[in-house]
């Protein structure tokens, strides 16, 4: 079959190429479609219990993650000049399209008692604009006076102050997110060079804005920088400007066909997607290494192009399929996940690498028999020195030092055992940003002064009717949320307790001592007074309801803040602190109390997709597995290519717990890919090695030999390309992305000592040559000796044709 495609390909490359330049202009044109995701990926499965409350919690509260924050602490904004700055920032803000609220001291409102009409009416403290500094110094104190803002727009400890930005969610998840965001902050930078004032930024709205920008500039950066590291490295290796530029282009290609393909699959460039355009050039190089290599060792041996190239497809077409296969299966995996970034990412990679490997063997056939034939000083690379004494080195080892090798594996494997145990599962809601940049320092600063700014939610059901008007269940809201100020990890809580305090003290007069829940004496006036303020734009409108007690006054919704403290820290103060004390306040009362929010929903989702990531390399180990006993048709064989990669794959793991890497999302990611590649390596080996084994009368030490200097240089320069191209990810301002590209690297690096070095050793102990039939059907086409003379006649015969074609 392959000496029948290697022909047709040489045959009719004209007609071929033609098709690939169609296909290229037709994805060109629907790549220019592509979008980028504006919405935080959906983690958590729709059907699980808390996902679904969360749900129910925003259709009847509202969002909880729409709010983007301006924060700033600095004493001469209560001057005259800069309070009136940021007045007219404040009402600039309010009138951006998307904005649909904004929040700052210069908008506050006190409740007054309307004592002829038995309400409250809700009046603005700036009703009057201060036109002296003495005028400002006096509503300020009224300010001060309003124990509601302490804590939620005023820091009682520092002094610091914030606006609060309720975003649009239909701008938030759409393209016009950006436009908005630019246009909040290009209005915060004049305000800043007016006053000199420093603004500082958080909420998701602005975490999310901020990931978006920064994915679309690296997936462009990366882009450039691997296709020049690539290029380097062919330049290196062979010597010749068509090696790298013909190579480069068809990865190119292969990068104008993964985008137009995420569009037409109806997908949009998340931070994961955005990563594929680069790991497929990086993928995508070794193709055209494996099949340059070949030619020029075939050339050299037959001197005939046309001959030469055929034989290529013919001997290694079925084992670079078989490579690109394994390569696909560990991104493949995420598949069968009912997670959309990873299903999205895992589908998209997989049909592009079996793209690359199609797009290079039209290509690097058509194109390279057009071309004159390398010259001696191209073919030097074929026996480089350095590298020959390399693979000595390693047959040295094999052959002779194979005790040593087994010690310095269990050893290895020993202490990364040890190591992985220190391997913790943590994650951030900023986690794949430097800690260095100015969104964590920005966090920082909210932290200090806010304790926080990541949402959390817990609801309180009464489970009756207009129960939350109880005093009883009012006082053990309270409770709680004296006890949830005593933490340092979160912000004073909001719901209708703080809300019911702020009208004990207008009831008084605004005294700040009565900033308390009504007794019984005092209920019914409160509560009459606050029925009579809906509906006349009173601080108990029915908006203002909606959002914290449902229309049956049935549950309440305690709002606050959290710092980003890390999952286990998240867990630990949810399950060791506030559990218990939920428990203590409400047990036997038969309400029901559940903390929601964004931020729980975020850290779950973190812990199912590592969950998931593990069953996925499970999947990777059996779908590998697979291919390899298909292949080889040995159970053996099987044996043979999980083994080294297992020992990758732990030591890898060893290097995270020594290195003090997380297990997250994006480095849990890592195992599934890094067996898929590094498969490749051991299904090379060990079918070069069962060639020689049949070809040499079962020999096993000189098949050992002859497949460690044949096929062990192949495999060092796919290696090198692969560290070099992943090595590129270490640029990334992305934790996770980071993360990756440092130990995917990694892994390559010991995926030869696992490969050149342990499998061979393996092979030369358990492989005696005589107790396994081998079926040479399967060997035809890894080596010379194996194929039958009417080939080559045909080929000769068929180069002529090729030949009159041309003339």
């Amino acid at each position: 079959m392959w000496s029948k495609l290697a022909l047709f390909i040489i045959k009719n490359r004209r007609l071929l190429l033609l098709l690939l330049a169609a296909i290229t202009v037709f994805m060109a044109w629907k790549a220019k479609d592509v979008e980028m995701t504006y919405d935080f990926a959906q983690v958590v499965r729709p059907d699980d219990p808390d996902m679904v409350y969360f749900q129910r919690f925003k259709k009847q509260f509202g969002e909880d993650g729409n709010v983007l924050v301006l924060g700033l602490q600095d004493s001469s904004i209560y001057r005259l000049g800069n309070f009136n700055e940021l007045r007219t920032l404040t009402d600039t803000l309010g009138k951006v399209q998307g904005v649909s609220g904004v929040l700052s001291i210069t908008k506050l409102i006190r409740l007054d008692k309307d004592t002829a009409n038995r309400q409250f009416q809700a009046v603005p403290i700036f009703r009057t604009f201060p036109q002296t500094q003495a005028q400002l110094d006096s509503l300020m104190q009224i300010v001060n006076q309003q124990e509601f803002y302490k804590g939620q727009l005023i820091s009682p400890r520092t002094g610091a102050t914030l606006l609060a930005l309720t975003m649009d969610p239909k701008y938030l998840n759409s393209s016009r997110r950006q436009a908005v965001m630019d246009k909040i902050l290009g209005h915060a930078e004049r305000f800043s060079k007016k006053t000199g004032i420093r603004l500082h930024y958080a909420g998701l709205p602005y975490v999310r804005s901020t990931m978006t920008s920064k994915v679309a500039g690296e997936m462009k950066f990366f882009v450039l920088l691997t296709v020049l590291i690539m290029g380097a490295t062919l330049l290196m290796f062979f010597r010749s400007w068509a090696a790298v530029v013909f190579p480069l282009l068809i990865v190119l290609i292969v990068v104008v066909w993964c985008i137009g393909s995420m569009v037409l699959l109806g997908f949009k460039i998340s931070l994961l997607t955005g990563l594929i355009p680069s790991i497929l050039i990086v993928i995508g190089i070794p193709n055209c290494t494996y099949l340059l290599s070949r030619y020029h060792y075939d050339y050299r041996k037959s001197g005939n192009q046309v001959l030469a190239m055929t034989r290529v497809v013919r001997k290694i077409g079925l084992v670079t399929l078989m490579n690109n296969t394994t390569t696909a299966i560990g991104f493949f995996v995420f598949c069968f996940t009912n997670i959309a970034i990873l299903y999205e990412f895992g589908l998209v990679a997989t049909i592009n690498i079996f793209a690359a490997f199609v797009i290079s063997f039209i290509m690097i056939p058509a194109i390279f028999t057009y071309l004159p034939p390398p010259t001696p000083k191209q073919l030097e690379h074929l026996d480089a020195k350095p590298l020959t004494k390399l693979l000595e080195f390693f047959e040295h080892l094999v052959l002779e030092r194979r005790g040593t090798v087994y010690i310095l594996a269990l050893a290895l494997v020993g202490l990364s055992a040890l190591s992985i145990t220190r391997v913790k599962a943590i994650s951030y809601m900023v986690d794949d940003l430097p800690k260095d940049s100015s969104v964590n320092a920005d966090l920082s600063f909210f932290e200090q002064h806010f304790n926080g700014i990541m949402p959390l939610e817990i609801v309180v059901d009464t489970g009756r009717k207009k129960g939350i008007l109880k005093l009883k269940n009012l006082e053990r809201i309270d409770r709680l949320e004296n006890y949830l100020r005593t933490q340092p990890e979160l912000t004073a809580p909001v719901s209708i307790v703080t809300f019911l305090k702020a009208a004990t003290q207008t009831f008084y007069n605004g005294e700040p001592d009565y900033y308390r829940l009504p007794d019984n004496s005092e209920k019914n006036f409160i509560l009459s007074y606050l029925a009579r303020s809906q509906g006349n734009g009173g601080p108990m409108n029915s908006k203002l309801l909606r959002s914290f007690v449902d229309d049956s006054s049935q549950q309440a919704r305690i709002s606050l803040k959290v710092a980003d403290i890390g999952s286990r820290n998240l867990d630990t103060l949810l399950a060791n602190k506030i559990q218990p004390q939920i428990r203590e306040i409400f047990n036997g009362t038969g309400m029901d109390v559940r903390m929601t929010g964004t931020t729980i929903i975020f850290t779950k989702g973190n812990e199912y997709l590592i969950n998931t990531l593990k069953e996925s390399l499970a999947w990777a180990f059996g779908l590998v597995g697979l291919v390899v006993l298909l292949l080889f048709r040995s159970v053996r064989a099987v044996f043979f290519t999980l083994l080294p990669n297992l020992v990758t794959l732990v030591l890898t793991g060893g290097l995270m717990g020594l290195f003090g890497i997380p297990l997250k999302p994006s480095t849990a990611l890592i195992f599934s890919i890094a067996l898929g590649i590094d498969g490749d390596n051991s299904i090379h080996l060990l079918a070069k090695f069962r060639q020689e084994l049949a070809s040499n009368g079962r020999h096993v030490r000189a098949a050992i030999s002859t497949t460690l200097r044949e096929a062990g240089t192949s495999m060092i320069y796919t290696s090198i390309t692969l560290f070099l191209g992943f090595a590129v990810f270490a640029f990334s301002e992305f934790g996770g992305t980071k993360a990756l590209g440092l130990l995917m690297s990694a892994s390559l690096l010991i995926t030869n000592f696992s490969n050149l070095i342990l499998l061979p050793s393996l092979l030369v102990t358990f492989e005696h040559g005589v107790d396994e039939e081998i079926d040479r059907s399967g060997l035809r086409h890894y080596d010379d000796q194996y194929h039958e003379e009417d080939d080559d006649v045909e080929l000769n015969l068929d180069k002529m044709q090729v030949k009159r074609l041309n003339s």
